[in-house]
């Protein structure tokens, strides 16, 4: 892959797998060069239980982008979803051996080390520690401690946590289809910085992305991320249960949910009636839109539920942390018909649905801007960050050592650098989601070869 011409984001879905070239334009939009997608099979509830379907469908669809782009695809960016994510708040602190000294980067390192060192669960790891305030010697709500004086910092951070084995076999199938793992990003975080603007998150927002097999929330204050949670439930679970309430084959169920389908049954008069086919001349199906509604809706409402008890545990509730920008919905599912209006009886929350339009340019294809493709924006801005990170890198940096290791996403800490090398690092790179654990996956698949 051209370095700072142009990034693949990658998301590997329950029920698509797509692969997103694009680029900055001169604006800093992203501009879409090509696109590609499959029917993703081998992925359930976004794990990968089928290794060689998986390759198969990632082949199918980075095949379909290089073609319609005219690009070869190396490096890509991936998302990691899927009910072994959880997430955690943990509190840690470290005393510094001069308080006299200004604090800088090589503590915040230290202290994240800190907590990348937690003992989790047998089979389970750290992905990302994401720090959200400091104190410095007992001062509360400090966002950049870098250059204050004090002997004890302390921040609060949010911990995501997952089944190594899970991500590890999403690595495996990039790597057997031909392609480099450039990072790994957490998909509901990819979500939300395709359809969330920053006055939302300052405000307090809770992001709803409604896949086929999952369903991603996240939580935002103060321009914070707060609570990440995954639901094992997603579009596919109503396709299921449309399929045996009406016992129809899952391919009318589908049609049935997207062409008819509404969350709000009170709409549908008892007289509209849908005929479906009989299989192999049998006489055909009649269903009653009001009865598929019914089963649509109480799918949804269990879902919509748990997700708001998500919302309840983070205490939404609390004047403090009160979510003022309500609920952002987006993802293949949110285009149910009345999902929104469902989603503001149930949480009593305004919402609105998510379109990833925002950043994209303005000529960009309007099947692009739909909340279907959300994640995989998300993924491509986060691979066209990370180019654009590692450019600047190499532009401004003139030590050969350091550049190469930048280039090649190593993530080099102060302490380990010559005096004459050391320079204040940007913020972004502390946070560079998953750049560790993208490190020691890489590792872990070389040696395994």
């Amino acid at each position: 892959m051209e370095v700072g011409n142009y990034s693949v984001g990658l998301d590997i879905g329950t029920t698509k797998i797509v692969a997103i070239i694009g680029k900055k334009n001169e604006y800093g939009k992203i501009e879409v060069l090509g696109i590609g997608k499959s029917k993703s099979l081998g992925v359930h509830r976004g794990v990968v239980n089928n290794i060689t379907q998986t390759i198969k469908s990632i082949q199918q669809a980075v095949e379909e982008a290089e073609l319609n782009s005219g690009l070869k695809i190396g490096s890509v960016v991936v998302g990691i979803a899927g009910q072994h994510i959880r997430s955690l708040q943990h509190s840690d602190y470290i005393t510094r051996a001069d308080s006299e000294e200004v604090i800088n980067e090589d503590d915040l390192d230290t202290l994240c080390n800190q907590v990348y060192k937690l003992v989790m669960l047998p089979g389970e790891e750290i992905i990302h520690v994401l720090p959200q305030e400091y104190k410095v010697d007992g001062q509360a709500e400090i966002k950049e401690p870098i250059g204050m004086y004090g002997g004890r910092l302390e921040a609060n951070f949010h911990v995501v946590v997952g089944q190594v084995s899970s991500i590890k076999n999403v690595g495996r199938c990039i790597k057997s289809a031909g392609l480099d793992l450039g990072n790994i990003t957490l998909e509901p975080l990819a979500s939300s910085d395709a359809v969330l603007s920053k006055e939302e998150k300052e405000a307090g927002v809770a992001l709803i992305d409604i896949g086929g097999g999952t369903t991603d929330l996240a939580i935002f204050k103060d321009g914070i991320i707060r609570h990440t949670a995954v639901i094992p439930f997603g579009g596919g679970v109503i396709t299921e249960d449309i399929k045996e309430g009406c016992s129809i084959i899952e391919k009318q169920a589908e049609l049935l949910k997207i062409k008819f389908g509404s969350a709000w049954p009170g709409e549908n008069k008892d007289n509209e009636i849908v005929s479906i086919p009989g299989l192999r001349g049998r006489e055909p199906k009649e269903i009653t839109l009001k009865n598929l509604s019914k089963i649509i809706h109480a799918r949804v409402v269990e879902i919509i539920e748990q997700v708001y008890v998500e919302i309840k545990n983070y205490g939404h509730e609390e004047q403090k942390k009160k979510l003022i920008a309500g609920i952002v919905l987006t993802g293949g599912g949110s285009q149910l018909k009345h999902l929104k209006q469902l989603v503001e009886y149930i949480t009593g929350m305004d919402t609105r649905i998510g379109y990833p339009n925002e950043h994209l340019a303005g000529d960009s294809d309007s099947e692009i801007a739909s909340p279907l493709y959300a994640t995989a924006v998300g993924l491509l801005m986060n691979a066209v960050q990370n180019e654009a990170k590692g450019a600047v890198v190499a532009e401004t940096d003139t030590d050969t050592t350091e550049k190469t290791l930048q280039e090649e996403g190593e993530l080099v800490m102060a302490g380990e650098e010559p005096e004459t090398m050391q320079r204040p690092k940007p913020k972004t790179e502390r946070k560079s989601v998953f750049d560790k654990w993208s490190e020691k996956l890489k590792d872990f698949l070389d040696n395994a070869e």
